[in-house]
């Protein structure tokens, strides 16, 4: 079992950029794209031929495919869950095959690439199914994640876990758009958060979380709700956790504030650092970016609001 697993993603040609761009977040390498729409003048740009082949000539324009080649040992269910989670966020209609792989292999044996895992300083994240580990005198967060997006092990869960840990204060409110299994949400009240909501797209993910949150004993004091960004978000939070693609932290960010109290900390991860410049550009118009990490090829950034914004 040392082969390579190939994810591919259909999607609509119009929605390929965008697409190819979040199926970077799963892997910077191994990924190329499908796309038929320009067909005749890509040929003569790079080739300086006219003469195609009938069966280039009869793909259908209207679709495109992400291919995405993941190394052996990496879990093709989470790569899955993730993407899927970002796409619907997006609202790309797709399709995702698994390829040299079979579907009941990676929807049951991927825990097996599940292990224990130590995040900050304070916190053990242990799959549900682990009996015996040593917590390292740690704070333990069971998780099952199941098809959700959310183990502790993608580079931009664990930024956003140890951001949260450093600005979090015992007793603080915490919000997380885009919450996937609920991993930030759980983590910040065994931490000591008062309370939490969670909020996902995906009605799979809420479910998710709601399960995770029983897990460990958090229900009382943890909310999620199915719905996209702040729709259906009340009240005003000390801590805002947003791990998801870059385009939807700009958008996130133009009215998140009116969900912050005036001294809250805005903490956004699942940036490429290809465009960590830009969503810095556009977050730093309503917001004064804190504090920066980098991790991976991934960025995370603390934000408050700008003084401007608690005078008056």
């Amino acid at each position: 079992m040392n082969n390579w697993t190939e994810i591919k993603i259909a999607v609509n040609a119009a929605d390929i950029d965008k697409a190819g761009d979040i199926a970077n977040m799963v892997v910077p390498y191994g990924i190329y794209i499908e796309d038929y729409q320009n067909l005749e003048q890509t040929v003569e740009d790079i080739a300086h031929v006219d003469l195609i082949d009938e069966e280039l000539l009869n793909k259908d324009r209207s679709r495109a495919f992400v291919h995405i080649y993941l190394e052996p040992g990496v879990s093709p269910a989470e790569a899955v869950a993730f993407l899927s989670a970002r796409y619907g966020a997006e609202g790309i209609a797709h399709e995702i095959e698994l390829l040299d792989c079979a579907e009941e292999d990676w929807r049951n044996n991927w825990k097996k690439y599940f292990h224990p895992l130590a995040v900050g300083s304070r916190l053990m994240i242990v799959p549900s199914w682990y009996e015996n580990y040593d917590a390292q005198g740690r704070t333990v967060l069971n998780i099952d994640p199941g098809l959700a997006f959310g183990t502790g092990g993608h580079e931009t869960t664990r930024l956003c876990l140890e951001m949260c840990e450093k600005y979090m204060e015992p007793g603080d409110s915490v919000l997380d758009v885009g919450c996937g299994s609920g991993i930030l949400g759980i983590a910040a009240l065994l931490c000591g958060a008062k309370y939490a909501v969670g909020v996902d797209i995906d009605e799979k993910a809420v479910d998710t979380a709601r399960d995770n949150a029983e897990l460990n004993g958090v229900t009382d004091r943890f909310k999620a709700i199915y719905g996209s960004f702040t729709e259906k978000v009340e009240g005003k939070f000390d801590i805002v956790l947003a791990n998801i693609v870059a385009d939807a932290v700009i958008f996130l960010s133009k009215g998140v504030s009116d969900f912050m109290k005036d001294d809250a900390v805005y903490i956004m991860s699942g940036v490429i650092d290809t465009r960590a410049d830009e969503v810095k550009g556009e977050v730093s118009k309503y917001f004064d970016i804190i504090e920066e990490h980098f991790d991976g090829g991934w960025a995370c950034f603390a934000a408050k609001k700008k003084q401007a914004d608690t005078v008056g």
